[in-house]
């Protein structure tokens, strides 16, 4: 009976959700259909918060960013309101009852992101829009507390460390599938190519950035242990189709952050030290500057457009600095980024201000066909120098600081890890270059306010962070 009358009040709420959504949508308010799904994400959150946090890996792939929908409110949809949600709960929590880890805050990565956000806080204060920059703060903070503060907490069970990077790989596969199956539609244009990941990814920039991001991952996840036929054979599909979504990105710094991966990689198994890896960029940085006349004369020789969709030509187009749209306009905000810093050296203009101050630092011979001066095309394309324009020198430093600890203690912990335990040292390894490809393709651009980058990132942080202490003690659970 009670079964009976359950049903019945599930068939009831279903019907008049279907007739309020229906309604919604014919008064265009569709938006608002979503807020049952934000209740059930509420609900989740508070219930079943492991799984939240291990979700979290699934939807980030595959969110949807509401801009698209209601002009002049940015979203990503539905990781960052559960975010926000576990951001607060998890602060609750600690304040009624200590649940962080003291481990954490003694953390370096830990240590160099607090002065990040501190920093943040402080040019928000000094900022030219101090609204903007306050919401640049609140957006980090979402990012990154629940994650990297409260992740360990999750993440000391060895096996969710694994369901993260396989819901993680399997929702990019889902969107790699999607944009190819689209642009074949389209015989795999180079236009096309800018735009067919829409709606999971804004353009082939950042797409091509993910797909680079999770390479190194199927790879470790099949390289990490002996699987049965049905898996192995499975993980050499997922490989394929990376490789395939990859090349079709058209996106010359994924296929570059590849590379440079491919090279830490060699650098780490050789054990090379780092004073022998610093003494050859000071050769190499010297020989740089003395051929740097030669080197700017066969720039400017290269007329390689981007536009080829012939691998080695669209390789050769990333040194074209002379008719290369894409490459000038870089050039063009990077040039602004330098030129703002200069005006305001240690406080900067403020968090997120960038798109709205870079246009009259433009000079009429950086501008390109591209150019453009209404605040409404992104930002420094730079991981490093959007920092250095809106918080000065320190904001740019503080961002390499986090980068030094991530890799130092990524790194130190993959050489001390037991060798007998192969399974977690090929994952630790997979994870280093994963973030290999993130940080070298931050040169080119940045993605870090997005869920894309966010979510796996300040993840794969906290996991090293668990892992350490976990080594630390010699215990395969914290308690």
């Amino acid at each position: 009976m009670q079964s009976l009358r359950t049903n019945i009040w599930v068939v009831a709420f279903s019907l008049l959700y279907a007739a309020l959504a229906g309604y919604l949508i014919w008064v265009d308010q569709s938006y608002f259909v979503l807020a049952p799904i934000g209740l059930l994400g509420i609900y989740f959150a508070i219930y079943r918060t492991e799984f939240t946090f291990l979700a979290l890996g699934f939807l980030a792939p595959l969110s949807i960013n509401i801009e698209e929908y209601a002009e002049g409110f940015g979203l990503f949809i539905p990781t960052e309101p559960l975010l926000f949600g576990l951001m607060i709960l998890l602060l609750m929590m600690e304040m009624r009852k200590a649940i962080i880890p003291r481990y954490v805050w003694r953390h370096p990565i830990v240590w160099a992101v607090g002065f990040f956000l501190f920093w943040i806080f402080v040019t928000s204060i000094t900022s030219t829009d101090p609204v903007t920059s306050f919401k640049f703060l609140l957006a980090k903070l979402w990012f990154i507390v629940p994650l990297l503060l409260f992740g360990p907490l999750i993440y000391r069970r060895r096996k969710n460390i694994e369901t993260f990077l396989y819901l993680f790989c399997i929702a990019m596969i889902v969107a790699i599938c999607y944009t190819v199956v689209v642009h074949a539609s389209y015989g795999f244009g180079e236009e096309e190519g800018h735009w067919v990941m829409w709606p999971f990814f804004k353009d082939h920039t950042i797409y091509g950035a993910t797909v680079a991001f999770i390479t190194p991952l199927i790879f470790g996840l099949y390289f990490s242990k002996k699987h049965n036929v049905l898996v192995q054979t499975t993980l050499i599909a997922l490989m394929v189709i990376t490789l395939i979504g990859l090349y079709f990105s058209y996106t010359r710094a994924a296929w570059l952050s590849v590379v440079a991966a491919i090279m830490v990689l060699i650098v780490i198994k050789l054990r090379i030290k780092f004073s022998i890896l610093a003494g050859l960029a000071l050769i190499g940085a010297f020989f740089l500057y003395m051929s740097w006349d030669s080197i700017q004369i066969e720039l400017e020789r290269n007329k390689q457009e981007h536009t080829t969709e012939e691998f080695g030509e669209r390789l050769q187009s990333a040194t074209n600095v002379t008719t290369d749209a894409s490459n000038l306009e870089r050039l063009n905000r990077w040039a602004c980024a330098i030129e703002m810093f200069k005006e305001r050296p240690v406080f900067g203009f403020g968090p997120g201000t960038y798109a709205f101050e870079y246009a009259r630092f433009q000079e009429p011979e950086n501008t390109t066909i591209i150019s453009t001066t209404n605040g409404d095309m992104g930002n420094a394309h730079s991981e490093y120098l959007g920092p250095l324009s809106e918080m000065g020198l320190l904001g740019m430093l503080a961002m390499f600081a986090i980068v030094a600890a991530i890799f130092y203690k990524s790194i130190t912990l993959y050489y001390a890890w037991p060798e007998e335990d192969k399974r977690m040292r090929t994952i630790i390894l997979a994870m280093i270059m994963s973030l290999v490809t993130y940080f070298v393709h931050g040169i080119l651009n940045n993605y870090l306010d997005t869920d894309k980058a966010a979510v796996p990132i300040w993840t794969f942080c906290a996991i090293f962070i668990v892992l350490e202490a976990q080594l630390k003690k010699k215990e395969e659970v914290l308690t």
